[in-house]
Parts: C-alpha cells; structure tokens; sequence
C-alpha cells in the first residue's frame, strides 16, 4: 500500500527558522520496510537552507510533523532547488 501527500509544507532548519514551499511524499512499504520520503521545493533558497541537512523538521497543515533528512539537492531553474527527504519515523501524512 503507497500512501502519498502533495502540497503545501514548510521545512524546519535546526535553528528554528521555517522555510515555506510544496511537498511530494510517499511511503515506501515493500519487504518488511517501512519509510517515507520524496521532495521539497522551497519558496526561497538560502545560505542556511542549503547547508542544511541533519536536525530538519518538515511540517504539513494541520500541525503534522515529521523528522527529515536531506539527501540531495539539485537546480530546477536558476532560482529553484529541489531538495531530496528521507523521513525517520512515522509519515505525517
């Protein structure tokens, strides 16, 4: 079974500071493992933001949170990034 969420969300850097943008997720449940990931494209790209990759939190409406890492990042267009999550723990979605 594959669970999905697509929407608005905004990215939680360790510092406390918020970056709003849209998110595709997935669960991943094949073989016994369970997990969740996908992609965030932020409204903005910062110094912060592109350094970050452990301590994240990415929030959904209604006050769901999960716990990221980013696993990648790559250039859209010269003023996007898209940035590759893995979730740890249970998918907020």
């Amino acid at each position: 079974m594959t669970t999905t969420y697509s929407g608005p969300a905004r990215l939680i850097l360790a510092d406390g500071a918020c970056i709003s943008g849209m998110a595709s997720l997935s669960t991943n449940q094949r073989g016994g493992i369970d997990g969740w990931g996908g992609t965030f494209r932020p409204d903005e790209i910062t110094t912060d933001l592109r350094d970050a990759t452990e301590g994240l939190q990415l929030e959904l409406p209604y006050d769901r949170l999960g716990t990221v890492a980013v696993t990648g990042m790559r250039k859209l267009l010269a003023t996007q990034l898209l940035m590759s999550l893995s979730g740890r723990g249970p998918a907020p979605f």
